[in-house]
């Protein structure tokens, strides 16, 4: 099996409208498809395995391959309006990669952006040539930009080498999938 690139991304945002201002006026994507109407129907609730749901997005190209899907679901099943923890289960992050963090850093913080912290910097260890820094979009969803500076190939090969001849078997862990 060979999966080629990672298409999209989709995130769920309260508003897709003012997301809209964030991604594309902001971080610059660009329309792929215009904003839909709601969609629903058993047929998209089968497929999206949410009871009832209606749903209109928008794609935003990323690059030349992959892209943003901003969905907006009405009504929303989170009832405090704050995005789950980044140590939560189901939590998740987009990291995009860019040429100079500190510029595009102080760029995003001219329109307002909070980092939550400085840039950070790692040179030891699997993470090294990293310079990295976590920030949100309008609804709280965790983002980040990384710089990376160098990556040393063979000693990360010969890492992951000694890992997969180490770790646990399988048999050591729940069951992948329930049946």
């Amino acid at each position: 099996m060979k999966l080629n690139y990672v298409h999209h991304v989709g995130l769920i945002c309260s508003d897709l409208d003012r997301s809209i201002y964030f991604y594309h006026d902001i971080l610059g994507f660009q329309f792929q498809n215009e904003p839909t109407g709601w969609f629903e129907g058993p047929e998209l609730a089968k497929g999206v395995g949410v009871p009832n749901a209606k749903l209109r997005q928008v794609s935003l190209w990323v690059d030349d391959t992959t892209t943003f899907e901003l969905i907006e679901y009405s009504p929303r099943a989170d009832t405090t309006g704050k995005p789950v923890a980044n140590n939560h289960l189901g939590a998740a992050h987009v990291c995009f990669e860019v040429d100079d963090i500190h510029a595009t850093k102080a760029e995003l913080e001219s329109h307002g952006v909070v980092f939550n912290s400085d840039v950070n910097v790692v040179d030891e260890g699997p993470l090294a040539g990293w310079r990295w820094c976590y920030f949100t979009d309008p609804d709280g969803l965790a983002l980040e930009l990384i710089q990376w500076d160098y990556y040393k190939k063979e000693e990360r090969e010969a890492a992951v080498a000694e890992y997969l001849k180490n770790r646990p078997p399988l048999s050591a862990f729940k069951p992948l999938f329930n049946k």
